[in-house]
């Protein structure tokens, strides 16, 4: 008995060790409400916007020593297949009701895109590929602690990083890599490294994806309050008597249409997370931005502040389909070549690549069958003319998806995604609602670098195609330029074709770009915020997210983004606690 309890006592101490003294566990969070239930007027000590990649692990540490909320405008993940389940990872996407957890953008390029609109962030919505940023990024950004950085990303992987079961198709392409001088091999790691690796995932054992929304398990369910289905619709602001505007509340409403408000207290603050979309547009909806932009659209100018909106990337992600003689796995990323020449190579198979779509029919219904991000379901139509992709053309393009030959659907991708990139662009409003996609242009492949990279990248996925180790899984009759061919007639973006595609792989990159949702910018760090991620010219404001970067962090960012909520809430409260006198 005596050892029992001296197990028991063991236990709890190594749980409130890593951070779980008072915790509770997704999805049982008694912290989660609907808006609808919120009060008309509510005070907390820190009000973070945006429930996503970023907002979660800080609103969980920050809810460790202060009353937090946290407002997300859209709903929870739990109990959502398309999100939970790996083989569904396209059927959000391909979902464009109002309560979708993907909100669908297209960019002025001519891009389709996507935006997370539900809790845990684009982190529900992603491949799952889970990779640290190099420490060249980390000096870079100026996170200047490095043993917090590193204690952060930990404090992530011990809830949300899985290492991934390697089968035959991604076993394939790492043995392709190697084989195509993409070396040397560095095992399974986190870390950022040249050559070929492993890297960690989001999806356990079981093929169930684990989100930012688990790091909420972190919090002090007695400290923390989320609202699900709250729109911010804009900043409140104290102008009396201040030298500096200072940031006191938010205006938001539930999914009714009520308005409320929550205040910070004396010395809080209040955080926008709303990502590399939201978090510029939520602070000219409020007033901060281009002087001549918010004049145009009626909105009083709190502080002219040229560069929200400025500095978006997307990194170009482009492709080559290898249909296969032989079924393979359903896989999303797990190997990546990481190249000195700056690209990065990564893969994704299955047999009906990617899920289903089949709109939950029943055991009767049959699955529709789709290319996932490749899919006409996305709404990807490129060689349909502008004003013919409607719901009907889409509805055709479906219908003969379906009647294909089931071989047809059978292998898989192998992509590369430019570094960086270098190409650079801009955000504007379209209106005032703040649920209405603002307008965005990323200039994908204006600087010739990012072109010359990607050129690079596809020819060293033609070597790993090529390689004795994935010779299984591709038809010894079918060219390299016929599977150019075939990748040029997905309908993967709005952009027209050209007829030399696959002869000109510069017109290849141009048209067959995609987004690979890793874009960022429009509120970065020496332009918008300061080095502490305050909104310069304001006071009780702060930017933490992807917008704040000038770069994407190592080959996929949503370990870094998650990471950076934690290590910006480990210093915000070490900050607030020395200047209260406490420890």
């Amino acid at each position: 008995m005596e050892v029992r309890r001296l197990q028991k006592s063991c236990l709890l101490l190594f749980f409130c060790f890593v951070g779980f003294c008072h915790s509770e566990f997704a999805p049982k969070y008694t912290f989660l409400k609907q808006a609808t239930e919120a009060p008309a007027v509510s005070y907390y000590d820190y009000i973070i916007i945006g429930g996503g990649t970023a907002g979660c692990p800080l609103a969980s540490t920050l809810s460790q020593k202060f009353s937090v909320l946290l407002l997300e405008r859209g709903g929870s993940p739990y109990g959502n297949s398309n999100i939970t389940n790996l083989a569904s990872f396209a059927d959000t996407l391909a979902d464009l009701s109002p309560t979708s957890a993907s909100q669908r953008f297209v960019s002025e390029d001519g891009v389709i895109n996507a935006r997370a609109r539900v809790l845990g962030g684009g982190s529900c919505l992603n491949a799952g590929f889970y990779t640290r940023a190099s420490p060249d990024y980390v000096r870079r950004a100026g996170w200047s602690d490095g043993r917090l950085v590193n204690e952060s990303y930990s404090w992530v992987e011990r809830l949300v990083a899985f290492q991934p079961p390697m089968l035959q198709w991604q076993s394939a392409v790492r043995d392709g890599l190697l084989a195509a001088g993409v070396t040397p091999y560095n095992g399974f790691t986190y870390d950022h490294i040249y050559g070929t690796k492993v890297g960690g995932t989001i999806f356990d054992r079981n093929g169930h994806r684990h989100t930012a929304a688990d790091l909420l398990a972190y919090a002090n369910p007695s400290r923390l309050t989320v609202l699900l289905r709250a729109t911010a619709s804009k900043i409140l602001w104290n102008l009396n008597g201040r030298r500096k505007p200072a940031a006191n509340g938010v205006l938001f409403k539930d999914e009714t249409g009520r308005w409320k408000r929550a205040y910070v207290k004396r010395g809080g603050e209040i955080t926008l997370a709303a990502g590399a979309l939201g978090s510029p547009q939520l602070l000219m909806l409020s007033g901060v931005g281009p002087r001549a932009d918010l004049e145009k659209k009626g909105i009083k100018v709190v502080v002219d502040q040229p560069m929200v909106g400025k500095g978006m990337s997307d990194n170009p992600m482009n492709a080559i389909f290898v249909p296969s003689p032989t079924p393979v796995e359903t896989s999303l990323i797990q190997v990546v070549g990481i190249t000195k020449f700056g690209s990065y190579i990564e893969a994704a198979s299955g047999h009906f690549f990617a899920g289903s779509t089949g709109g939950g029919g029943g055991a009767e219904a049959p699955a529709a069958r789709d290319f996932g991000i490749f899919s006409p379901q996305t709404g990807q139509l490129s060689t349909v003319p502008p004003k013919q992709r409607t719901p009907e053309a889409i509805e055709r393009a479906v219908k003969a998806m379906n009647n294909l030959d089931e071989s047809g659907f059978r292998g898989g991708f192998i992509l590369e995604k430019v570094i960086g990139p270098l190409s650079t662009g801009h955000l504007e409003l379209k209106t005032l609602n703040p649920d209405d996609n603002p307008s965005v242009t990323f200039n994908y492949f204006s600087n010739p670098l990012d072109l010359r990279r990607c050129v690079q990248g596809i020819k060293t996925i033609e070597k790993v195609i090529q390689t004795k180790p994935f010779r299984k899984f591709r038809y010894p009759f079918i060219s390299i330029e016929a599977l150019l061919n075939m990748t040029v007639n997905f309908p993967v973006n709005l952009l027209p074709r050209h007829q030399n595609d696959s002869k000109d792989l510069e017109q290849f990159c141009k048209d067959t770009v995609m987004t690979i949702w890793h874009y960022h910018g429009g509120c970065q760090v020496g332009r918008v915020v300061d080095g502490d991620y305050r909104v310069i010219g304001v006071d009780g404001l702060r930017v933490i997210d992807g917008s704040t970067f000038y770069f994407s962090p190592g080959t996929n960012p949503q370990a870094t983004v998650m990471m950076l909520g934690r290590y910006m809430g480990v210093k915000i409260l070490n900050e607030r606690l020395r200047a209260k006198g406490e420890t």
